[in-house]
């Protein structure tokens, strides 16, 4: 299949999906003769790459047109209904689910993985409400937690994530909400861990944290969503199998970073919740969305 887009690429070794590997959730159906075009949006992180290496690359009754752009990109190209398929983050389900529907696999979730709360040495954080925070975007996950923790933190300043750790250094902004790979790295530049709020959210809940998701629109059909949901998770698991197999096409959108930090990316967030969100991830889902704030204490 050719894939257009960004980082295209050919499969060594062809494969036809077998539909035994669907979720109970969503069973597939027989593929249809026909082609399908659609259009996905998934982050250039390595994480996204990573599962969606094999969907884009394997034999399939439906042609994927990859979208790679910023999360908080993808989250506004939700709202304004732009994508058939797209990752979001899940803080913006609320405002697209009567267009979207949220899907079983593809998920971000996982425990100690959230954002980090971060500052440089010397800027007095003791009262965080009276500081300017960067955050990396309104209706990013992070920023959802950030509100949980610190309900009084209303002096924000967004922009993109990987912006965040050089506006501290720069003094632009006096704290900062660090997502992706850079919580592994900010230590390395000279800044300090302020809260890990995803470790804040495990104390308070004992649940996964719910980052990002896969949704579908709406429009499609359930019996197109259940293909999808399907196809998704058959790539997710190809590239927990062959994890060498996807990483020329990570490194493709990945080109500045350091590849131990790259699999240090794909370990973090691709995992089990990855291939089924299941009960439990869909738990977390709903208690992150509907739980009222509790302040957390520095």
């Amino acid at each position: 299949m050719k894939v257009k887009g960004k980082g295209n690429g050919t499969r060594l070794t062809p494969r036809i999906y077998s539909d035994t590997r669907a979720t109970s959730a969503f069973a597939p159906e027989k593929p249809s003769t026909l082609r399908q075009a659609l259009t996905i949006g998934f982050s250039p992180c390595p994480n996204d790459t990573f599962i969606f290496y094999d969907l884009l690359h394997a034999p399939s009754e439906i042609e994927f047109y990859p979208v790679t752009e910023d999360v908080e990109a993808l989250n506004r190209r939700a709202l304004a209904h732009d994508l058939d398929i797209t990752k979001v983050s899940i803080a913006v389900y609320p405002l697209i689910k009567d267009n979207y529907v949220l899907l079983d696999s593809g998920a971000a979730l996982g425990y100690n993985c959230g954002p980090i709360l971060i500052t440089k040495p010397g800027n007095d954080v003791s009262e965080i409400g009276k500081c300017l925070i960067a955050i990396p975007g309104e209706h990013t996950t992070a920023n959802l937690l950030l509100t949980k923790a610190f309900p009084n933190a209303t002096n924000k300043k967004e922009m993109l994530f990987s912006e965040i750790e050089d506006a501290l250094l720069g003094g632009k902004v006096e704290a900062g909400v660090i997502i992706h790979e850079s919580r592994f790295t900010y230590e390395a530049q000279g800044l300090t861990k302020v809260v890990d709020l995803g470790e804040w959210w495990h104390e308070k809940t004992q649940m996964p944290i719910p980052l990002g998701g896969i949704v579908a629109k709406r429009s499609l059909g359930q019996k197109l969503i259940s293909r999808i949901n399907s196809l998704i998770r058959n790539s997710v698991q190809f590239a927990l199998d062959n994890p060498e197999e996807p990483m020329p096409y990570v490194q493709q959108h990945a080109q500045e970073m350091d590849e131990e930090v790259m699999r240090q990316h794909i370990a973090l967030y691709v995992n089990t919740y990855s291939v089924s969100m299941g009960e439990q991830g869909l738990h977390a889902v709903n208690q992150i969305l509907t739980e009222a704030p509790v302040s957390a204490n520095l």
